[in-house]
């Protein structure tokens, strides 16, 4: 099998390659891809070095299986011509993951949708993902019917440009010139991800609306979101207040919390009491605490859910749809 990673020296395509490798992926050859800038650039793969080559040049080598992790623009024009060349695509990018023609997926919860013939499949946004692994097993024993979510997210989020902005002010220098953000992020939070629309939302809170519910086959299902931007280097968090059609005790919701897959739920007995993003970086495992039953509301609580969010929330994902659709153990 021969796959392309389709920004490969990008943040989440490096984070692909990584995980390829240390889950023994079954692959023959690796083809690792980026601009025309980073041609030739060598990428470090098991034991020797990889050439990065062109997206034209990658096309041409006629690979298996895509991992796109580029922008929507280059997505839109460059993975239908892989799949046009029998490529199958993963594609990271928020393109097509509102397409009623392609499957939105995230194996634990909704990856039995797929039948092993699609040619194009969409990853979920980073914040989407740990929302939905989080609230799987809660939704189908006690139907949610409202969601109310604002996330912290880390700034790797933006990629190297992000990182490079905290890093930058924190030696005590303007980052404004990387270009990641409009105002300072060290010592700062900013309440804006991606472009404002009409309604006064970011496309990243209404990403989280949207995706959570074609997951879920819930097309009704309340859910409002505040996404905002924190200097913190790795992880996602977020506060998450969930409403129930069905009666529970905080009994049962912890003891189905325990039991979701991918799932590790932190008590005030624990160490550390509760998730912080410093823990979660580098883990495959969405991290959830602080549960509480809402003194303001029924049938409703209280989560905490933390994520390292370039593997739970972009490669491991990704990866995992692989194995999900070649049927790989």
């Amino acid at each position: 099998m021969k796959i392309a990673v389709v920004g490969a020296t990008g943040m989440v395509g490096a984070k692909i390659i990584e995980i390829l490798e240390e889950s023994n992926f079954p692959l023959k050859e690796l083809i690792p891809v980026a601009s025309a800038a980073s041609a030739g650039k060598q990428i470090r793969w098991k034991s020797h070095e990889i050439a990065v080559v062109t997206i034209e040049e990658a096309l041409s080598l006629k690979p298996n299986l895509a991992f796109f992790t580029v922008d929507g623009e280059l997505a839109g024009k460059w993975a239908p011509k892989f799949v046009e060349g029998g490529c199958r695509v993963i594609d990271n990018s928020s393109h097509f993951r509102m397409d009623k023609n392609v499957k939105l997926i995230v194996p634990q919860v909704n990856g039995n949708t797929l039948t092993g013939r699609e040619m194009l499949i969409a990853n979920p946004n980073c914040s989407t993902i740990q929302l939905v692994i989080a609230l799987n097993l809660l939704h189908k024993r006690y139907r949610i019917s409202r969601v109310i979510v604002s996330t912290y997210q880390s700034v790797s989020g933006s990629g190297v440009a992000g990182c490079s902005q905290l890093e930058v002010e924190r030696k005590g220098q303007k980052g404004s010139e990387v270009g990641a953000y409009p105002w300072p992020i060290d010592l700062n939070l900013i309440p804006h991800i991606d472009s404002f629309l009409e309604s006064g939302y970011t496309k990243e809170e209404m990403k989280i609306v949207d995706e959570s519910r074609k997951i879920f086959d819930s097309p009704q299902m309340a859910i409002s979101a505040t996404a905002v931007r924190v200097p913190v280097t790795f992880a996602h968090s977020e506060s998450v207040n969930v409403q129930f059609e069905r009666d529970f005790t905080l009994e049962q919701v912890v003891a189905t919390l325990k039991e979701s897959p991918q799932v590790e739920l932190l008590q005030l007995s624990d160490t550390p009491p509760y998730p912080m993003p410093l823990y979660a970086e580098g883990s495959d495992t969405v991290f959830v605490g602080r549960v509480r039953g809402d003194l303001s509301c029924e049938k409703a609580i209280n989560l905490w859910v933390v994520a390292d969010n370039l593997r739970v929330g972009a490669a491991t994902n990704g990866v995992a749809i692989a194995r999900k659709l070649l049927n790989i153990s």
